[in-house]
């Protein structure tokens, strides 16, 4: 079995791209909390002193968009001028139209209904095509990759020392950086650390180094992983003062790989955050998430990758592809199918299964939308495992 390095990121909520996601995501709750069946597409875009927020909404909730762009932004840490962004005077810009009548009619009705050969409650149609990958292995006790845990757990780890008091001098940007060296497929070591964390102007390079290796990597990463060769990097620049989106434009769905498994597993490239859940980008990567967590659950692989794909207006899915890596105990082809017949994977399913018509989705857009067991989200859940044993003949 051969050795190799793999790397994954994480950042933090006070990070450009994760705070629009998070303004996007905090008005679809907002929408969603008034009107469950909203439906809501919202882009965020910051750049120094300004937000500009656009999409299509149809809704009958009643949301001011701008107090709650900048509720968000406060909330994340960027209050004052001093923060280089102050979500009480930034300038907020609001362009909003309907969802197009030509997309609305295949989500309302799906291809099957209209064909007559659907008549239950789960019709609705997808609301585009596309394809989504869900993913599972063994690693890690939430069965996410270890690269990504470990550097959300550090990205989050930065958050709660900087609004616990603990580091005064923290700003909220920041970002962290885990590579793990493989043996074959089981991780041996951490080879790399990487912490860049915004700061005050005040705070000396040494103190903040001392400061990131007591206070976020050593509570974090296990010791046993961590030996004389691995190397750890904080602000290696050597000066992190300027940040958030005083120091760089933001947009929502542009962190789509720390959203999902730190490039571990393919992404199927639509973004989450802004999206209500008739728009499979989201709903199915959730439920491919869940499908592949139960399986890896169930003992039936080590590792599993679960593709699902759709097209606009339909509501059964085109394809559903199960790869375990050679590490399955049954044959993928048939896992697959087993896969289709335990779990419904049309949108309106999906939809009732993960309970997604619920204001969860602003707590998501940091720190990863997967192996998020610390919010309770039904996709995270392992309740599927009997079933598929019992399939599997296990």
């Amino acid at each position: 079995m051969s050795k190799f390095l793999f790397t994954s990121e994480s950042v933090t909520q006070g990070h450009p791209d994760k705070l629009c996601d998070q303004i996007s995501d905090g008005i679809l709750d907002a929408m969603i909390a008034q009107d469950k069946y909203s439906r809501v597409a919202c882009e965020t875009l910051c750049t120094t002193g300004q937000i500009v927020i656009a999409g299509e909404i149809t809704t009958t909730a009643n949301v001011d968009i701008t107090e709650v762009a900048r509720k968000v932004i406060c909330e994340v840490g960027y209050d004052s001028s001093e923060m280089s962004f102050d979500g009480h005077d930034c300038g907020i810009l609001v362009t909003v139209h309907k969802q197009s009548p030509d997309i609305a009619m295949g989500v309302d009705k799906s291809f099957e209904m209209k064909a007559g050969e659907e008549e239950t409650a789960n019709t609705n149609g997808a609301g585009d095509q596309g394809m989504m990958f869900g993913f599972a292995c063994d690693e890690t006790p939430e069965l996410m990759p270890l690269p990504i845990s470990l550097a959300h757990k550090m990205a989050k780890r930065l958050t709660e020392v900087r609004e616990n008091g603990t580091l005064t001098y923290l700003r909220p940007d920041g970002k962290t950086q885990v590579t793990i060296e493989y043996d074959g497929d089981k991780p041996v070591r951490v080879d790399t650390i990487v912490v860049s964390t915004q700061h005050k102007d005040t705070v000396s390079l040494e103190q903040i180094r001392k400061d990131m290796c007591e206070y976020v990597i050593t509570p974090i990463v296990p010791v046993e992983l961590v030996d004389q060769k691995t190397k750890i990097y904080v602000n290696p620049t050597g000066r992190f003062v300027m940040g958030g989106p005083g120091g760089d434009t933001g947009l929502t769905g542009r962190k789509i790989i720390v959203d999902t498994y730190g490039g571990y597993s393919r992404h199927g490239g639509g973004a989450f955050s802004g999206k209500d859940p008739t728009k499979v980008d989201r709903s199915a990567a959730y439920a491919a998430r869940y499908v592949a967590k139960n399986v890896v659950a169930a003992g039936l692989a080590k590792k599993c990758e679960v593709q699902l794909a759709y097209a606009i207006g339909v509501a059964k899915p085109v394809s559903v592809m199960v790869d375990t890596f050679g590490t399955g105990v049954i044959a993928d082809d048939v896992l697959a199918q087993i896969v289709k017949e335990t779990f419904d994977l049309r949108p309106n399913a999906i939809i009732e299964t993960l309970e997604l018509r619920n204001p969860i989705y602003r707590k998501l857009a940091a720190y990863g939308h997967m192996g998020r067991e610390d919010l309770g989200v039904k996709w995270e859940q392992t309740d599927k495992v009997e079933a598929l044993k019992k399939a599997a003949g296990i």
